[in-house]
């Protein structure tokens, strides 16, 4: 625990010899709440951009023709009965 301390540069408080686990705690809690909170705010906004790709993406594709068509040609028995 005080190698973590000195790590991190904590020193204690007025009147007190070392860093209290209660006051290294509290500060490392509320760091990490934040930190979770801003990762999830940005994943929310990496989500949303993706799909606003994928949109767009979904959007050129209809307006391209996947698939391409031919004249349908008679052939065969089709052919024989319509020309006589």
């Amino acid at each position: 625990f005080l190698e973590t301390t000195a790590y991190f540069c904590m020193k204690p408080k007025m009147g007190e010899k070392e860093v209290s686990p209660h006051s290294f705690f509290s500060i490392w809690h509320e760091f990490s709440s934040d930190f979770k909170d801003f990762w999830k705010k940005e994943n929310k906004l990496i989500l949303q951009e993706r799909v606003k790709e994928a949109e767009e993406v979904c959007r050129q594709k209809k307006g391209k023709s996947l698939y391409n068509t031919r004249p349908k040609h008679d052939s065969g028995i089709v052919r024989k009965i319509c020309s006589n």
